[in-house]
């Protein structure tokens, strides 16, 4: 049994508005399995594959209330690329932000419904992530994190100290997972949750009993009846595990 991470999800007020601005940004397609929910996936993918973490935007009554500690990073391949993709990016719509980092050779930047990210310097690492280097989550303990991470995905844990952890699909491709130190009065929060799937012919009540021997707790976001379960990790950041596929 395993699960993979197969999408972010961001909580919106437009998610048409939103989808498009991700759409844009990534050079990624936009689909819809229904009113209010704007899936943004790259060209031609079959979903889902460990090559791209998917973007799912889903149009809620009241998103100001929802605050996460994920965002997602974007790569670059030069610094003339990250200019290129800064001004392009505020161009759609983004705006600068200072999380109060001082001077660093990334650029931080909020989408149009105010959710951080930020635009990478060059980095080798991600050379092949595609645009989407790393999905990150602030945390107190990123070694805790890993281990509830690593046992709840089949990701290969690649990095881990008591300041940062590094996660990525066993099969080597797609972005990465990371968790990060950060001090609780800096913890940025955000509306980008994980969600998680079960491989096709595998149980999704077994995995949530799972993840529940390795820690996790429910959670209840008012999402009532649904076929996904609504779940806590250690540091009580939530995710969803949906039904297989």
């Amino acid at each position: 049994m395993a699960l993979r991470l197969v999408q972010v999800n961001f909580k919106a007020r437009d998610d048409s508005a939103l989808g498009r601005f991700w759409a844009e940004a990534l050079g990624w397609d936009i689909s819809s399995e229904g009113p209010g929910v704007t899936n943004v996936e790259p060209v031609g993918f079959t979903w889902p594959d460990p090559a791209a973490v998917c973007v799912d935007v889903v149009t809620v009554p009241d998103p100001e209330t929802v605050r996460y500690r994920a965002h997602l990073d974007l790569a670059t391949t030069s610094a003339a690329h990250q200019a290129e993709l800064v001004a392009r990016l505020v161009k759609l719509g983004a705006t600068p932000a200072d999380v109060g980092r001082g001077d660093v050779p990334w650029t931080v930047l909020a989408d149009p419904e105010g959710n951080l990210f930020c635009v990478l310097e060059p980095r080798p690492i991600y050379r092949d992530t595609g645009p989407i280097a790393a999905v990150v989550v602030n945390c107190a303990d990123p070694r805790a994190m890993a281990r509830f991470w690593s046992g709840a995905m089949d990701w290969t844990l690649h990095e881990v100290t008591d300041d940062f952890a590094r996660l990525r699909s066993a099969k080597g491709v797609g972005p990465y997972l990371e968790f990060v130190r950060t001090p609780a009065a800096n913890a940025v929060s955000g509306r980008v949750h994980l969600d998680l799937r079960p491989y096709r012919g595998d149980d999704q009540a077994a995995e949530v009993a799972r993840l529940r021997a390795l820690g996790a707790t429910d959670a209840d976001v008012g999402q009532g009846d649904v076929p996904w379960v609504c779940l806590a990790d250690t540091e009580g950041n939530e995710f969803c595990v949906l039904t297989p596929g």
